[in-house]
C-alpha cells in the first residue's frame, strides 16, 4: 500500500497534535483505544453527514493510528486527490467495484500490518441496509472487526470491541447490529439499518 502522512514521524506528531485541538474546539472526546492488532477491518458508522469525515479522521490521527479508508472516487479529484491519497484514502469506483473484496484481502495478505477503515453504509444518504463488504473482507484475510463508531448525541468517537466473524453472516450482523442501536449519527433519519445486503 502507498505511505501515508503517518509514515513521515514529524508530520504524524504534528497531525495528532491539531487532530487534538480540533476535536476539543469542536467538543468532541475520543473513547476505547485501538486494538493491540497488526491487523483488522474498521467499521465506520453512522454515516449521515459530511462531518463524519472530519471528525472521524482526526479522531484516528489522535490515536496516532497508521489506517487505509476506502472512499468513492469522485471526491478524489483534483484539488483533493493528491491530499486524501496522503491522508489514507484508497479511491473506489463502485461502478467497477466488483472485485474490491478480493483486492482488498490481497492487501492484507502482501501487508503485516494492515488497518482498513470502511463504512458499510457507502452513503451518507439514507438506505435500507447495511452492505456487507467488510465482513467479506474480514472474513477472506482471516482478520477480525473492530467497531468503530460515532455518537453526535454524546460528541463521542471511538474504538467499541473488536469482533471476530463467524461465518455465520445473519447472526454475526444481528450482534454487530446490538453494538451500534446506541450510535447516534448526526442525522438520525439518515442512518442505515444495519441489516443484511447481499450485494457486497
Amino acid at each position: 500500500m502507498h505511505r501515508t502522512i503517518i509514515d513521515v514521524p514529524m508530520l504524524k506528531d504534528l497531525l495528532r497534535g491539531l487532530s487534538i485541538i480540533f476535536l476539543k474546539i469542536m467538543g468532541w472526546r475520543t473513547e476505547g483505544q485501538p486494538p493491540d492488532l497488526d491487523q483488522y477491518v474498521m467499521i465506520g458508522a453512522p454515516h449521515t453527514s459530511n462531518w463524519d469525515f472530519p471528525i472521524g479522521l482526526a479522531i484516528l490521527f489522535s490515536f496516532n493510528l497508521r489506517f487505509y479508508w476506502l472512499g468513492k472516487h469522485t471526491i478524489f479529484r483534483w484539488p483533493f486527490h493528491n491530499l486524501f491519497v496522503w491522508l489514507g484514502g484508497v479511491p473506489i469506483d463502485r461502478s467497477k467495484s466488483s472485485n474490491v473484496v478480493e483486492q482488498s484481502i490481497r492487501a492484507y495478505q502482501e501487508n503485516a500490518r494492515m488497518v482498513m477503515v470502511l463504512s458499510p453504509e457507502g452513503t451518507r444518504k439514507k438506505i435500507a441496509r447495511w452492505k456487507t463488504g467488510f465482513y467479506y473482507i474480514a472474513r477472506g484475510a482471516d482478520v477480525p472487526i473492530a467497531l468503530g463508531f460515532l455518537n453526535y448525541q454524546r460528541k463521542a468517537g471511538g474504538f467499541g470491541p473488536v469482533f471476530y466473524p463467524t461465518g455465520d453472516v445473519e447472526a454475526d450482523m444481528k450482534e454487530i447490529s446490538a453494538f451500534y442501536a446506541d450510535a447516534v449519527g448526526k442525522f438520525k433519519e439518515k442512518a442505515g439499518p444495519v441489516t443484511i445486503h447481499r450485494n457486497r
